[in-house]
């Protein structure tokens, strides 16, 4: 009786098992660029967005691993040029995952403390500019509380603008040299622990705040004094 090759057989049944584990790689690597583009479209253009980051090594490591089956049963590749990454480690890089400790050598509060300084040329004039500001906030049935003194008119700018220093850019101000210092503090401050006249407590570094930066701030010159200045 004729008995067939059984290496035949074999080789037939290896290329079968080839063909159909190609195509499984090449779905795999369609549903993942399909899963990419849906997570991409969801982020909107969200930087740093942790779905678009796993979809994208998941697209990846499928085309890796296509790449690589297809160069095993045909000698052939494709144009992706891709190396395999390992989830895992992804994830640590990406600050990401589940179960993944943290490793940041800073996990502190940052603390910036800022002093600027100012020069009031005339009283008087603040506090009409900072009983303007008020006014403008107050209804119009309401008579505003007029502003007594200079601390009152400058907390009004402050309050009446942004809540920033830049709130106090007015003529009525001068503005002198400044320091703004970024400090890694342990403790965030607690307000409700320091009086309301305590000018130094919430503004005193503790005994374990670190100093990281330091910017000295000068106001600009006037044109003309630059130019007395050069000659």
């Amino acid at each position: 009786m004729f008995r067939r090759e059984p290496l035949i057989v074999k080789g037939l049944t290896h290329m079968t098992d080839q063909h159909g584990e190609l195509d499984a790689a090449l779905e795999r690597v369609i549903d993942a660029a399909r899963h990419h583009l849906a997570a991409v479209r969801a982020a909107q253009g969200r930087v740093d967005d942790d779905d678009v980051w796993q979809a994208y090594v998941a697209l990846n490591n499928a085309s890796y691993a296509y790449d690589e089956q297809l160069l095993d049963a045909f000698g052939e590749v494709t144009p992706w040029d891709v190396e395999s990454i390992d989830p895992d480690e992804a994830d640590q890089r990406f600050g990401g995952g589940e179960g993944v400790e943290a490793t940041d050598p800073h996990p502190r509060v940052i603390s910036v403390r800022q002093r600027r300084d100012y020069r009031v040329p005339s009283v008087s004039a603040l506090i009409r500019v900072a009983e303007a500001a008020r006014r403008e906030g107050t209804p119009a049935d309401d008579e505003p509380e007029p502003v007594e003194g200079v601390g009152e008119a400058v907390l009004e700018l402050l309050q009446s603008g942004d809540g920033s220093l830049g709130a106090l850019d007015v003529p009525e101000l001068e503005p002198l040299d400044g320091v703004v210092m970024v400090s890694e503090i342990g403790t965030p401050v607690d307000l409700e622990s320091f009086d309301d006249d305590d000018p130094v407590g919430p503004f005193q570094p503790a005994a374990d705040d670190r100093l990281v930066g330091r910017l000295d701030e000068h106001p600009f010159m006037e044109l003309d004094d630059e130019h007395d200045h050069a000659h």
